[in-house]
C-alpha cells in the first residue's frame, strides 16, 4: 500500500463485535478497527493510516485529480482486504471537508465504490465536527471535568477552523471560521519572504477572525481551557506526554517553549528538529500558529490535545446507537442548548418557548402511534419549537422566510444539512401556506420521508403556537388525551382564551389533514 504507516495489532480469531471506522482526510487517509466487548468497553485493535494530499487538489484546483483518486481506491481497496481478515461487516467510511468541498464528488463517490466494494458518505461540517467532538466526550472522566469551566474545543481542518464554546457543561455557541491549516498556507506562500514573515501573516488574519468572535460570543467570559482537535500537535508535544493517557495537556508557558523550539523554522527544518517525516511538519508548524494565536487570544491556561481522530468518533456513536456501550455525555442535550443559544441571540421569547416547548413534546409522545416518528423526530421538532420566532429579528412582515434563512445559514452541531432544511421549512410553514410535495420538490432536494416529516411536525407546531398566539403563556396546565380519532386538549385556567380558541380551531384543519385525528382544544376553570 503506498505510504502506509502506523498498522499495529493482529486479527483475532473471535470478537463480541468487531467495526472498522474510516476517514478520508484532507491529508490522511485512515482506517482503524475497533472491538465491543460485554462489558460495554470500545477496544481499538487495529490502525492503518496513509498521508493522501486530497486537500490540496480539492482547495487548489476544486477538485480532486484522477491520480489521487486512483491512489485512494488502491489505499480502500486495502482497508477492504484488512476488513474481510478480521471478517468485518459492520463499517462506516466518512470524506471530510476535501471531499465533501469537491466539485466532482459525486462522480467521485461512485467511482470509488463501484472499485473498492465499499460505500463513502459524505459528511457536512456540522456533522463532521459533531463526531470530532464525540471522539474527544468518549474520554468522559476528563471531558466532564474539563468543560465544566469555560472551555474551547477548536477543530482545525484543511478548509476551516470550528469553534465550540462551552461553559458549565453547556455548549454557549458553535461558529464555523472558513480558514482552515491548508488553504491558508496554500494562499500565503506565494506571498512570504521567509517563515517570520509566514507566520506574521498568518497571525494578523488569525487575530483579526478571533477578535470577531471575542467581540460576539467571549465578552465577560474567561476561557479556562483549549481543546484542540486536527493539526497533528500531538507530535510537538511528545515530550509531555505521560503513560498512556489518550489526553495530554500541557501549561500555556509550556506550550510557549515547545513554540519557540519551531518558531521561525521551514519544515524541512521542523522535521529534523521534531524527528519527523517532512510531509507532516509544514501542517505542524502552521497548526502550531494557531494554537498560539487561540491561545493568546482567549488567554487559556492550559491546552488539551486529545490522541483521537475522527475515526473514533465515528466509532463511539455507532456504539452507542447500537447499545455496546453506555454513552457518558448527553449529546442532545448539546444540540439543543446550541439551539437555545440561536434563539436568544435573535431576541425569540424564552418563556413563549418554553411554554410551547412542553405542549409540543407532550403533544408528539400522545400522538405516537399516529405519527409512526422516534426519539430524532422528537429533537427536531423541538428545535423547530425553540427557533420558530427567530425570523422576527430581521422583519415583523417577512417572518416565515427571514426565519427559513437564519435556520439555514446557521450551523447547528449535531444536525445533518437535510435535518436543518426538514427544521427550516417546519418553521416556515408555520406561518406560511403549506407547499405540497411536487411544487416542494422543484426547490428543495428533500425525499419523500423527509417531506412526510416536514408535514406531520408543522402540523404539531401550528396548533401548540396558536394556545399562545397572545404570548402570555395562559396554556400552562395542559393534559393531552388521544382517544379514537380526537386528540383532546385540556387546559386548567382562569385567563380568557378567546384569542387561542380562534387561533386553535384555524390552524386544526391542517392537522386533521395530515393525522386524521381532530384537534379539540377544551378549557377547564380551575376551582378557587
Amino acid at each position: 500500500m503506498p505510504g502506509v504507516g502506523g498498522r499495529k495489532g493482529k486479527a483475532k480469531t473471535m470478537a463480541v463485535k468487531m467495526f472498522a471506522a474510516i476517514s478520508i482526510g484532507s491529508a490522511v487517509t485512515e482506517m482503524k478497527i475497533f472491538e465491543f466487548t460485554s462489558q460495554k468497553v470500545m477496544k481499538e485493535v487495529d490502525w492503518i493510516s496513509t498521508r493522501l494530499p486530497l486537500g490540496h487538489d480539492a482547495y487548489t484546483t476544486g477538485r480532486i485529480g484522477s491520480r489521487n483518486v486512483e491512489e485512494l481506491c488502491t489505499v480502500l481497496r486495502d482497508f477492504k482486504r484488512v476488513m474481510d481478515g478480521y471478517r468485518i461487516t459492520d463499517y462506516k467510511a466518512c470524506g471530510t471537508s476535501a471531499f465533501r468541498e469537491s466539485r466532482n464528488m459525486l462522480i467521485m463517490r461512485d467511482y470509488i465504490e463501484k472499485q473498492t466494494g465499499l460505500r463513502i458518505e459524505g459528511l457536512s461540517n456540522s456533522e463532521q465536527r459533531f463526531v470530532d467532538y464525540q471522539s474527544i466526550a468518549s474520554v468522559t472522566s476528563e471531558f466532564e471535568k474539563i468543560i465544566q469551566n469555560p472551555t474551547a474545543i477548536v477543530d482545525i481542518g484543511g478548509s476551516s477552523m470550528q469553534i465550540s464554546l462551552f461553559d458549565k457543561d453547556k455548549l454557549i455557541t458553535t461558529q464555523n471560521i472558513r480558514v482552515g491549516s491548508i488553504t491558508i498556507r496554500e494562499k500565503l506562500t506565494p506571498l512570504e519572504k521567509n517563515s517570520r514573515h509566514f507566520e506574521k501573516m498568518l497571525r494578523e488574519i488569525l487575530d483579526h477572525e478571533l477578535a470577531g468572535f471575542n467581540k460576539l460570543y467571549q465578552k465577560d467570559r474567561q476561557i479556562k481551557n483549549l481543546i484542540v482537535v486536527g493539526g497533528n500537535l500531538l507530535e510537538l508535544i511528545r515530550p509531555f506526554e505521560k503513560g498512556n493517557n489518550r489526553i495530554t495537556s500541557v501549561s500555556g508557558a509550556d506550550y510557549q517553549k515547545l513554540y519557540e523550539r519551531i518558531s521561525g523554522l521551514r519544515p524541512e527544518e521542523i522535521a529534523r528538529t521534531l524527528e519527523l517525516s517532512q510531509e507532516g511538519s509544514a501542517e505542524i508548524a502552521t497548526s502550531a500558529i494557531f494554537c498560539k494565536a487561540l491561545m493568546e487570544n482567549f488567554g487559556v491556561d492550559t491546552v488539551w490535545l486529545p490522541g483521537f481522530s475522527l475515526s473514533d468518533g465515528l466509532a463511539y456513536d455507532y456504539g452507542v446507537k447500537n447499545r455496546f456501550i453506555r454513552n457518558g455525555h448527553n449529546f442532545e442535550e448539546d444540540i439543543i442548548a446550541a439551539a437555545r443559544s440561536i434563539s436568544k441571540r435573535y431576541k425569540c421569547s424564552q418563556s413563549h418557548v418554553k411554554n410551547l416547548e412542553a405542549i409540543a413534546l407532550q403533544v408528539f409522545d400522545k400522538m405516537k402511534k399516529v405519527h409512526g416518528m422516534g426519539a430524532r423526530e422528537r429533537l427536531l421538532l423541538q428545535i423547530a419549537v425553540i427557533l420558530h420566532n427567530c425570523g422576527k429579528f430581521i422583519s415583523l412582515e417577512n417572518v416565515a422566510d427571514c426565519a427559513f434563512n437564519i435556520i439555514m445559514a446557521t450551523e447547528i452541531i449535531g444536525l445533518s444539512h437535510s435535518e436543518r432544511e426538514m427544521i427550516a421549512y417546519t418553521v416556515k410553514f408555520n406561518t406560511s401556506p403549506f407547499v405540497y410535495y411536487t411544487e416542494l420538490a422543484e426547490k428543495a432536494d428533500l425525499s419523500k420521508e423527509e417531506y412526510l416529516i416536514i408535514a406531520k411536525m408543522t402540523a404539531i407546531l401550528r396548533i401548540v403556537n396558536a394556545m399562545d398566539r397572545t404570548h402570555k403563556q395562559k396554556c400552562k396546565d395542559v393534559t393531552v388525551v388521544l382517544k379514537e380519532r380526537e386528540l383532546k386538549i385540556t387546559v386548567a385556567s382562569q385567563e380568557d382564551l378567546a384569542l387561542e380558541s380562534g387561533a386553535f380551531a384555524e390552524k386544526a384543519e391542517f392537522f386533521e389533514e395530515v393525522f386524521n385525528v381532530h384537534p379539540v382544544l377544551r378549557q377547564k376553570k380551575r376551582l378557587n
